[in-house]
Formats: structure tokens, sequence, C-alpha cells
């Protein structure tokens, strides 16, 4: 099990409570709710956007629920889903497709879907494929208070 640096370092500089919960390998962050035994509508899941013209933003959505890309509006851009080349450059400490919903920590503006908001505790992708982060959803939005609140879901 490897935590993302970024990821744990943020998460101990702001003292936020967290437990890690190990899982069987996955591909997916619905396959690591399963695995995990988790609600799939508490597991953050996080999509990857780009404009073409190297900005790139986070959607954030529970991981039983389909992107809709003609809800995400974010400035005047139109946005795609970023191939795996961007990911591998903007996350660097994380295994790839095993990225945590935490977008801001890595200097990237986050859309998160209200379905998540009034959530006791969330669980995330901790960076590997083998773990999830699991926190108060009081403390994942201490780490992202930039977010913007915005429906994602088809």
């Amino acid at each position: 099990m490897q935590m993302a640096q970024t990821l744990e370092r943020s998460l101990n500089r702001a003292h936020c409570q967290y437990e890690l919960v190990e899982h069987s390998e996955s591909a997916t962050s619905l396959e690591s709710a399963r695995k995990a035994g988790i609600p799939a509508a508490h597991m953050a899941k996080s999509v990857i956007l780009d404009d073409r013209r190297g900005h790139y933003l986070m959607a954030v959505l529970p991981a039983n629920r389909q992107l809709d890309l003609n809800k995400v509006h974010k400035g005047p851009q139109r946005w795609q889903l970023s191939g795996e080349q961007a990911l591998a450059k903007l996350f660097k400490d994380c295994q790839r497709g095993a990225v945590p919903a935490l977008g801001e920590l890595y200097g990237l503006d986050m859309l998160i879907d209200p379905t998540l908001v009034g959530l006791q505790d969330i669980y995330l992708e901790a960076g590997d494929h083998e773990s999830l982060v699991h926190m108060p959803v009081d403390d994942f939005f201490k780490l992202v208070p930039n977010a913007e609140i915005c429906a994602l879901c088809a």
C-alpha cells in the first residue's frame, strides 16, 4: 500500500482525520468500492478534463454515476476527457488511474457534484490501486476550499 506523498503531506498538514482502507487490486473507482465493501455512492471518483490548450479541470462525482460533459461549465472552454499521458504528468506520485479526488492539491480547479456534499464520510483513491482514504466529508472540503459545487451527473 503506497499513499501518494502529496496526499499524505496535505492530510497531515491540515490535521485531517483519515484511515487507509486496503482492498485487492482494482482498475476503477467503482471496482475499488466493491472490493473494499463500501457504498459506491460514498466513493468519490475523479475525472480529469482538459480544454486542448493546456488547462485542466477535475470533476468529482460518486463512483456509481457517470459524468455528463454537457453539464461541465467552467469558463468559456469546451472540456474533453484527458489522455493518460497528461495524467502521468499531473499526478507524478500516483499510479496511473488511481488519482485522489483532491485536485486542488495538484493545482487543478475542481467541480464537485452536490450528491457528495451531504455525506458524513467519503472515500477516495489514495494514489495506488490497493488502498483508499476514508475521511469525514468536512475534512475533505477543508482540503478543497475553492472547489465549485455543481450538478455533473448524467
